[in-house]
């Protein structure tokens, strides 16, 4: 059974159905059904055409649905007569997908989790995780904004802001190697910015790129976590961070700053350093504090205070942590960092394996209690 294959296939199956006037909320569960199907099927001898079989199938699916349902029986003129299997269009239906989600009938954060779920194929518990909620308020969520855009019409998509936020989340699931879809989500940011003219598109592609970069250096052959300031800088793409560059300054050369374009710049200032120790970070202090202006986001509070640490001691990193809300995740782990470069090496190591319990992925939480049993040990400890 190829699980990738038919992730692949979800977004324009979906699209299909509701191109050709199925509500979202209807077709999301006849597309799940015929996955399942699949899944049951599909290992006895799969299809030529597996598009083409999900989507009668799908139909299928939907039509049943709908003709159970009394008081959704005018779904039955959709069709005289069930389509009959054959090829369907190679058409990339994904991005609409992404925009038909972003309905300017749902609030932003509920266009996010919605396509997240539907389109990008993320658990609820990894959009959650990506929200900072407990999973049964993302679940509820989620299923109010099928409720609210069952039965509306998709004459007007939504904006391009709330389709750069999903990208980014998830580009950001593919990036944490829970789910691979970095590059999928790379993918359409170019094809989203091939279609519009919007500086923040650039921003986001240019985050993406110099962060993708990167990838190789982020994991150890064991796959344990290796932090930026030690990563082997050999291995970072040199190409994708020469055209993320590039594609940054043209972005800062419109002069319409957004936050991605923000993000994008702190990316670069750390590609562009030789080693850790020459990364500029008095000017990524200054960067986070536009980010800061621009989104007032307790997840830039958080990275500022690890900036300022930097650069200009612990003891000025630990007074901007004290503005952070201790329930971040991620707060504990940072402010162990700080206390020991500090000089706490028992408080350090206190913290750590606090954070170490929070974490939210299993090779996070090794590297955190790789940290604290590093400063146990030590002679003193």
């Amino acid at each position: 059974m190829d699980e990738a294959l038919l992730r692949s296939l979800t977004p324009g199956v979906l699209g299909i159905l509701v191109r050709r006037g199925a509500d979202f909320a209807a077709a999301e569960d006849a597309v799940q059904d015929a996955l399942l199907e699949a899944v049951r099927v599909w290992p006895s001898g799969q299809p030529r055409d597996p598009k083409g079989w999900l989507v009668t199938v799908a139909w299928r699916r939907f039509l049943d649905a709908a003709r159970s349902d009394t008081a959704r029986r005018r779904r039955e003129d959709l069709a005289d007569e069930e389509p009959e299997p054959g090829p369907v269009s190679g058409t990339d239906d994904t991005l609409w997908l992404y925009f038909l989600c972003a309905h300017p009938s749902l609030t932003p954060s509920s266009a996010v989790a919605l396509t997240l779920r539907a389109v990008g194929g993320l658990s609820t518990r990894q959009i959650a995780r990506a929200y900072l909620v407990p999973e049964a308020t993302m679940a509820q969520r989620i299923s109010r904004a099928k409720r609210t855009v069952g039965g509306a019409r998709f004459e007007k998509p939504g904006d391009v802001g709330t389709v750069l936020r999903v990208l980014y989340l998830v580009f950001n699931e593919g990036y944490s190697g829970d789910v691979d879809l970095a590059a999928e989500a790379i993918r359409l940011t170019r094809q989203l910015g091939a279609a519009v003219d919007h500086p923040e598109v650039a921003g986001l592609l240019a985050l993406m790129l110099l962060h993708h970069a990167r990838r190789p250096a982020r994991t150890a052959p064991d796959g344990s976590l290796v932090p930026l300031a030690e990563q082997d800088r050999g291995r970072w793409d040199t190409g994708a961070i020469a055209e993320g560059v590039a594609i940054l300054q043209a972005a800062l050369a419109r002069d319409r700053l957004g936050e991605f374009q923000a993000q994008a710049a702190v990316a670069a200032l750390h590609a562009d350093a030789p080693t850790a120790q020459e990364t500029d970070w008095v000017q990524i202090v200054e960067w986070y504090d536009e980010l800061a202006r621009l989104t007032d986001s307790p997840v830039v509070r958080l990275n500022r205070a690890v900036a300022v640490g930097e650069a200009d001691g612990p003891r000025a990193g630990l007074a901007a942590l004290a503005a952070v809300d201790p329930g971040l995740p991620r707060r504990t782990a940072a402010e162990a960092y700080l206390r020991e470069r500090d000089g706490d090496p028992r408080t350090a190591a206190r913290l750590y394996a606090e954070a170490a319990r929070e974490a939210s992925s299993l090779a996070e939480r090794d590297h955190l209690t790789r940290q604290a049993a590093r400063l146990n040990t030590r002679p003193g400890a």
